[in-house]
């Protein structure tokens, strides 16, 4: 089915997230997972850091790649003659969103379609956010984080 783009600052990336990139995979011949810098956030991991625990915790997937980039996705999707684009969606609220990105991306090029995948029941409380707010006050992550990303993190905050 082509090559699609899974976007995401993912800081840090979940296992929500790994969801997600496993059942794309299984629909998509390649994805790419881009990491993005979100100035409106405050990162915990550098951009590399994002992208080097990534590569890790995907190692197991043969069809994933990762690259970052900075700028508009779709001149990502432009650049690497993409037209896929993969959303992974917990709420109501995430749909809203995600809804007007898709239309767009859809807007700015009209080849590009937006493929939204629900999140699993076990992951639908799950963001990043939430995951640096546990970890911080000394809370569990080991079911919330690949192993890898859960050292990471408690380094980070100890």
């Amino acid at each position: 089915m082509g090559k699609a783009i899974y976007p995401g600052s993912f800081d840090p990336i979940t296992n929500g997230h790994l969801d997600i990139i496993e059942r794309a995979a299984k629909i998509f011949d390649e994805v790419i997972v881009v990491v993005l810098p979100n100035v409106s956030k405050n990162n915990l991991f550098t951009l590399e850091e994002r992208v080097n625990l990534i590569k890790t915790v995907t190692k197991k997937f043969s069809n994933v790649s990762i690259d970052s980039y900075s700028g508009l996705l779709v001149d990502y999707a432009n650049k690497n003659n993409i037209t896929n684009i993969v959303k992974g969606l917990r709420a109501v609220s995430d749909f809203e969103y995600e809804f007007q990105m898709a239309l767009m991306n859809k807007k700015l090029n009209p080849e590009v379609e937006t493929v939204f995948l629900m999140t699993s029941n076990n992951n639908s409380y799950l963001s990043s956010s939430i995951v640096k707010e546990v970890v911080k006050y000394g809370g569990c992550i080991s079911d919330l984080v690949p192993p890898e990303v859960e050292k990471e993190m408690i380094k980070r905050y100890t």
